[in-house]
C-alpha cells in the first residue's frame, strides 16, 4: 500500500480526551476515530489489526476442536427473563421494543441464546460434546466509557460455549479452552498469565482469567517470575489427549491479583516475585447446569433419563486487544507492534522523494515485496525525511527500510528494526533473502 493513498489521519499532537498510551497513540496513528463516547469506528491500519488479532484466535479455537457459528447481535428479551438474568445486568444492557411492541436487547453476552439454539436441536448424550464459538460485536452501556478500546461501550468478542453431558466433560472443554488460551497470547506476543477468577454476573465455581502485565493495568498482580519464563508454543499439543497436567503445570505457580494476595502467606520468595499491574484480556468459566436448569435444556441419557447439560463460557477481548498489545509494546515515538499483527510487515521509506534514482529504486522494491505478498506500506509522499521516519515509528511497523542517496550506486537500504531500534545496511539481495525465507518458514 502507498502511504500517499492510505486512509490515516494522523495527529501531531496528543488528543486531550486519551489519558492512556493506547488511546493516544491509537488516535494519532490514525487507527480509529471516535462516533460517539466509547464507539468507536475502525480505520483502514487499525481495522487490519483488529483482523489478524482474530484471524489467530479463530486459527487457535479450531485447532481445539471448537466449531465456528454467528449469532445475533440483537436478542429477545424473553429469554433473558427466562433465566433470570434481565434484571442483573441494571442499564448497562440497551433495551428497546420493536414495532410489534416486542422487548429486544443489544446483546452484551449470548448465554442465553446460545443455549436456546442448542435446546433446539440438541437432544441426546449422543450429540455431546459440543464446543461452539462466534467472533460478534457487544454492547454495554458503560457509565463510563474511558480509556479509549479498553473500557468503551461497543466492542468485539470472541465467546465459545462448551454443552457436556457431566463435570469430567465439562472439564476436558475447560482444560481445552485454557491451553488455547494460552497459545493464542503467545501467538499475538504476549505473555499471559492464567489467574483464579470469580465469576462475576455469568456465575459458575470454576473461572480463569487471563492478565498481561502492562503499566496501565486495571489492578495490580503478583506472580512467581517463572509463569513469565514459560513458553506455550513450545510443545505441540494433542487437545483429544489428557491437558490437565498442563493446565496444573501453570496453576501450581503463584499467580493472584491484589485481591487475592496476601504479603503473609504468599510461598514464593521475594527475589522470585512479580509484582505488577495487569490487563485483562481473556475470562474462561465453568457454571455447571447454572443455565441448562434454567432455560429446561435436557438431553437423554443411556439408561434413558434426562440431564441438564454442563456449560462453561469463555471469552476473549478481541477489540480490547488492540489496546492491551499497545500497552505493552510502545515507547515514547509511538507503537511497537508484534510481528504477527502488525498492519503491514514492512514500512518502506524513500528518504529523498526529490531525487529520480532515488524513486526509481524505492519503486522498483515496493513492486518486487508485493509480488512476493511481503505486506509492505511505502511512503511514496512528497515530505521531509523526518517527518516519515516520525511517522513510521509511530505507526509501529516491525521493520523499516530505508531507500537514500548512499544505496543506490551499490544496491544497498537500511533496515530498522522498530522494536530494538538497531539500524544496519544490507545489500537487496540479502533483503529480499531475509524476508522471503521467514514468508516461506511462516506458511510451512
Amino acid at each position: 500500500m502507498r502511504l500517499s493513498g492510505l486512509f490515516a489521519p494522523t495527529l501531531k499532537e496528543n488528543p486531550a480526551e486519551a489519558q492512556i498510551a493506547s488511546h493516544r497513540l491509537l488516535l494519532r496513528a490514525g487507527m480509529i476515530r471516535q462516533t460517539s463516547a466509547g464507539i468507536y469506528c475502525w480505520l483502514p491500519l487499525g481495522f487490519r489489526v483488529l483482523k489478524k488479532i482474530e484471524q489467530i484466535i479463530r486459527e487457535e479455537q479450531d485447532k481445539a476442536g471448537a466449531q465456528e457459528l454467528l449469532m445475533p447481535t440483537i436478542q429477545p428479551a424473553e429469554l433473558w427473563k427466562e433465566s433470570g438474568r434481565y434484571n442483573d445486568y441494571g442499564k448497562e444492557m440497551l433495551r428497546f421494543v420493536d414495532r410489534h411492541e416486542r422487548e429486544m436487547l443489544y446483546g452484551p453476552t449470548n448465554e442465553e441464546l446460545i443455549t436456546d439454539v442448542f435446546r433446539q436441536s440438541i437432544k441426546s448424550y449422543r450429540d455431546l460434546p459440543k464446543l461452539l464459538y462466534h467472533i460478534q460485536w457487544k454492547f454495554r452501556d458503560e457509565m463510563r466509557p474511558r480509556f479509549g478500546l479498553m473500557r468503551g461501550r461497543e466492542f468485539l468478542m470472541k465467546d465459545s460455549y462448551s454443552f457436556d453431558l457431566d463435570y469430567t466433560g465439562a472439564k476436558k472443554a475447560y482444560n481445552k479452552m485454557f491451553v488455547a488460551y494460552l497459545r493464542t497470547f503467545a501467538r499475538l506476543g504476549l505473555k499471559a498469565i492464567p489467574m483464579q477468577a470469580a465469576t462475576g454476573p455469568i456465575g459458575g465455581d470454576l473461572s480463569h482469567e487471563f492478565i498481561i502485565l502492562a503499566d496501565t493495568g486495571e489492578s495490580a498482580v503478583f506472580c512467581d517470575k517463572a509463569l513469565l519464563e514459560k513458553n506455550p508454543l513450545q510443545d505441540a499439543v494433542y487437545y483429544e489427549g489428557d491437558l490437565q497436567p498442563i493446565v496444573e503445570e501453570w496453576t501450581s505457580l503463584y499467580a493472584a491479583t491484589d485481591e487475592k494476595h496476601d504479603p503473609k502467606r504468599c510461598p514464593v520468595p521475594v527475589a522470585q516475585l512479580v509484582s505488577a499491574r495487569g490487563i485483562e484480556v481473556g475470562h474462561i468459566f465453568y457454571f455447571g447446569t447454572k443455565y441448562s436448569e434454567a432455560l429446561k435444556t435436557a438431553v437423554a441419557t443411556s439408561n434413558g433419563d434426562n440431564s441438564f447439560v454442563h456449560m462453561g463460557s469463555y471469552g476473549i477481548g478481541v477489540s480490547r486487544l488492540v489496546a492491551a498489545i499497545i500497552e505493552a509494546y510502545h515507547d515514547e515515538a509511538g507503537i511497537i507492534w508484534p510481528e504477527s499483527v502488525a498492519p503491514y510487515q514492512i514500512g518502506l521509506i524513500n528518504a529523498v522523494a526529490a531525487d529520480k534514482d532515488c524513486k526509481q529504486m524505492a519503486d522498483t522494491l515496493y513492486d518486487e515485496l508485493k509480488q512476493h505478498n511481503i505486506e509492505v506500506l511505502y511512503d511514496d509522499r512528497d515530505e521531509r525525511a523526518g517527518t516519515k521516519f516520525s511517522n513510521m515509528d509511530l505507526i509501529g511497523l516491525p521493520w523499516q527500510v530505508v531507500v537514500g542517496l548512499k544505496g543506490i550506486k551499490s544496491k544497498t537500504v537500511e533496515l530498522k528494526n522498530r522494536a530494538s531500534g538497531e539500524r544496519q545496511t544490507i545489500s537487496l539481495d540479502m533483503l529480499y533473502d531475509r524476508f522471503l525465507k521467514n514468508k516461506v518458514n511462516k506458511n510451512c
